[in-house]
């Protein structure tokens, strides 16, 4: 009752049962699968097999999405600096806070790094999905998952790129 939002809780829960459950369930139900085999390597080579498709998948979504939102992007960008900013500052934040609670306490950078990688992770593809589902392609929800995409993407390599380059201040494994 806070805003004028309508969250029509149909949708919302037919596309947490779309984006999660199914997703969840086959992942598991295909982890089940390949391990029944007793194959060490199955899993290796059925990743192997399907991991191209999951990048083209990925990509597909969002140059589409960009296109969509494109106009918008380019004829608003205090909009997307609005939206950008603090998705800015969140995600260095928990980054540093994670990373260096880590080096504190010891832990070894083969556990710091991917920890604060994930901690500092917003889930932008399954907002987008949402956001989507909930709101349409056009609308200010799918603008500000998209432009979390588009500031995501580049903080997260360069949070690798400064985790790489710090792994010799942290203990051994």
């Amino acid at each position: 009752g806070v805003t004028d939002i309508v969250v029509p809780w149909e949708t919302l829960a037919a596309s947490v049962f779309l984006y999660v459950v199914i997703p969840l369930a086959a992942g598991y139900l295909t982890r089940i699968r390949l391990d029944q085999t007793g194959e060490q390597n199955n899993f290796e080579r059925f990743s192997a097999k399907v991991k191209p498709f999951s990048i083209m998948g990925l990509l597909l979504t969002v140059v589409l999405l960009f296109g969509f939102q494109a106009d918008t992007i380019l004829t608003k960008p205090m909009i997307i600096g609005l939206i950008a900013l603090p998705l800015l500052i969140q995600t260095y934040g928990i980054f540093l806070i994670a990373y260096g609670c880590a080096y504190i306490w010891r832990v070894s950078f083969s556990t710091a790094a991917p920890a604060a990688l994930i901690a500092t992770s917003n889930f932008f593809e399954l907002a987008v999905a949402i956001a989507i589902s909930l709101f349409g392609l056009h609308s200010g929800a799918a603008l500000a998952t998209v432009v979390g995409v588009l500031v995501e993407v580049p903080v997260m390599l360069s949070l690798v790129a400064f985790a790489n380059k710090t792994k010799n201040k942290f203990a051994a494994n």
